[in-house]
């Protein structure tokens, strides 16, 4: 066995709480949760079926994927949404866009195009008026990935 000098036995040591210290990176996934735990405060979103998200069910290019969200509302004074979050689920940034939403915008819809990077989750999240959060899920398989794979 090769003699430890005090030198090395610091230098081990030292990179050993570096590793410990350095913070692991999140999965795509856990980024998407963090990310709606963060839009809602915390709060249960409810899937009520409030939601309609409205996507292929398979996606033969991932670099240009439809999508439509739109929520059940009167959208009146006092009852509407007051916006609207979307994400999928693996993708490197999960966050694709918020829609934000008032009474006079009539209806709550929106269509967008988006990159999915492999067949995920899609998840919208949408907050009302009155504080409650609502979601939907949609699975899309991609068969050529859109955000590098």
């Amino acid at each position: 066995m090769k003699n430890v000098t005090r030198r090395n036995a610091l230098q081990i040591t030292a990179g050993l709480l570096a590793i410990a210290v350095v913070p692991l990176p999140l999965s795509a996934a856990d980024t998407a949760m963090e990310e709606i735990e963060q839009f809602t405060g915390g709060s249960e979103a409810s899937e009520s079926g409030k939601i309609s998200l409205e996507m292929p069910e398979i996606a033969e290019n991932g670099n240009t994927v439809p999508l439509t969200v739109s929520v059940d509302s009167p959208m009146s004074g006092d009852d509407y949404v007051k916006r609207v979050m979307v994400l999928a689920d693996a993708n490197p940034r999960p966050g694709v866009a918020t829609f934000h939403f008032s009474p006079k915008s009539g209806v709550a819809e929106a269509s967008t195009r988006m990159r999915l990077a492999r067949t995920q989750n899609v998840i919208a999240v949408a907050e009302m008026s009155d504080g409650s959060f609502h979601m939907a899920k949609a699975t899309v398989k991609v068969t050529i990935g859109g955000c590098g794979g």
